[in-house]
């Protein structure tokens, strides 16, 4: 039964990850502190916020509301306490004026295990809500209250962090920049800030567009002018969802998989699948090391097809789009025309190695997905391999168990999406990369959390 705690009160924590939320009438910001002994962090790499979304064995999570989930085995000896902080969104505005917000902690099953009203707050923007932290080799959950009057600035200053109050040399002002105390601790917070922008304070907008990571691949010179433009384009998009999901600079290998089924002819013979596939290269480039994307064709078993290279796009869909005959020594009657998932399915787990790199598997396909319990209890087990499946639907089909990806229990983490495309060439680039890759980085920081991957 879960606890209601009272200012000061504790309970005991035995769950190997939980997920801390608040439910609040104001908009709210969740963060943490990872302290020491003393109450400070070691450096700016201590505190945990939507721009800096993840610290040793504490991780943000995105949402509506956003949560953090801290795996507690994974925080460093020398933290004593994680501490949860709130922050409203309107810097402007106090708790008093609103009802006291709720902290609820909940295990990965999402039992709630205690919760907390944050009662007696008044004139406060910004309050310590909650510690996790450590006694002997024990963890607990101690309900603090503790509010800011002074707001983010005294919070930092509190815990060993300062804020740079200098104007930026720029016509608007920029937000306060979060710096260590130190040189020495500076440079440790640079490094871990850089790659997914600089540090701000919780309730802070987005970077601006300018911040975005538009990266490279080999060959992109010897594209046509016109197919350049469009590359980089649609480069700088997905960009904008990673930025917006705070994922600038995540690395993982990316793998596409296509329906190759008899229900696809249309869309072949009209290049719909092809313009797919140009489609998902840019992905490639902003997420893969080597820029490369890795081709799968599926129908009742499968074809592993040569990795694409954004120069060679259009040759390789022409050499290798194909549903039948044998093109390139490949033999596509082999696979047949009718729909199986798990010999694809099984083959991509097959090469995925438990706390390896994460993996974004978009998989493409016009229906089927009949087999409703051999592939729910295949996403089970595929739960605990660093994966994410995005599933997307051309077409107008019954994509079955797709449809509940979401309601899909016994999982240790979310490792799947669907969204169904009536008529991809009508969805904009930026509507289809929010589509593809809103939920990846999502899926990330929880296998991180939960140690499926690195």
């Amino acid at each position: 039964m879960a606890a209601t705690l009272t200012k000061g009160q504790n309970a005991p924590l035995e769950a190997a990850g939980v997920a801390i939320s608040v439910r609040s009438a104001a908009a709210v910001d969740v963060s943490a502190l990872l302290v020491t002994a003393n109450g400070k962090v070691r450096s700016d790499a201590d505190f945990v916020f939507f721009n800096q979304p993840s610290g040793p064995g504490v991780d943000f999570v995105p949402g509506s509301p956003a949560s953090l989930w801290v795996s507690p085995a994974a925080v460093p000896a020398e933290i004593d306490q994680v501490r949860v902080v709130l922050t409203l969104d309107d810097p402007a505005a106090t708790f008093g004026r609103f009802a006291p917000p709720v902290v609820g902690v909940r295990d990965s099953s999402g039992n709630t295990l205690c919760e907390y009203t944050v009662e007696g707050l008044d004139t406060e923007s910004v309050v310590i809500a909650l510690e996790v932290y450590r006694r002997a080799e024990a963890w607990k959950v101690r309900a603090v209250g503790q509010g800011y009057a002074g707001g983010f600035a005294a919070l930092v200053t509190d815990h060993g962090v300062s804020v740079d109050d200098s104007p930026e040399p720029v016509a608007a002002a920029a937000p306060a920049a979060v710096t260590a105390t130190s040189a020495a601790s500076a440079t440790s917070a640079t490094a871990s800030v850089a790659p997914v922008s600089a540090a701000l304070p919780p309730g802070t907008p987005p970077p601006a567009s300018d911040q975005l990571e538009i990266r490279s691949a080999p060959g992109e010179s010897a594209l046509p002018p016109e197919q350049r433009q469009r590359l980089d384009l649609r480069k700088r998009e997905v960009a904008k969802v990673l930025l917006t999901k705070r994922a600038t600079g995540v690395r993982a290998r990316v793998v596409l998989v296509i329906d190759k089924t008899g229900s696809m002819r249309q869309l072949y013979n009209q290049k719909v699948v092809h313009r797919v596939v140009e489609r998902m290269i840019p992905i490639a480039i902003q997420l893969d090391d080597d820029g490369l994307l890795e081709p799968y064709l599926y129908a009742r078993d499968f074809l592993k097809l040569p990795s694409i290279a954004v120069d060679q796009a259009h040759s390789w869909t022409e050499k290798y789009l194909h549903l039948s005959g044998t093109r390139e020594g490949l033999d596509y009657d082999f696979i047949g025309l009718g729909n199986v998932e798990m010999p694809i399915m099984r083959e991509i787990m097959r090469t995925l190695k438990p706390g390896g790199p994460p993996t974004l598997v978009l998989f493409f396909t016009d229906g089927g997905f009949s087999k409703k319990r051999e592939i729910a209890d295949l996403m089970r087990e595929a739960a605990n391999l660093p994966a994410f499946w995005q599933f997307i639907g051309l077409g107008k089909a019954n994509f079955g168990v797709l449809n509940t990806l979401d309601e899909l229990d016994g999982r240790t983490v979310d490792n799947a999406g669907f969204f169904p495309a009536l008529n991809i060439d009508e969805l904009d680039d930026p509507a289809l990369y929010t589509s593809l890759l809103g939920e990846f980085p999502d899926w990330l920081r929880a296998a991180r959390a939960a140690g499926i991957t690195r």
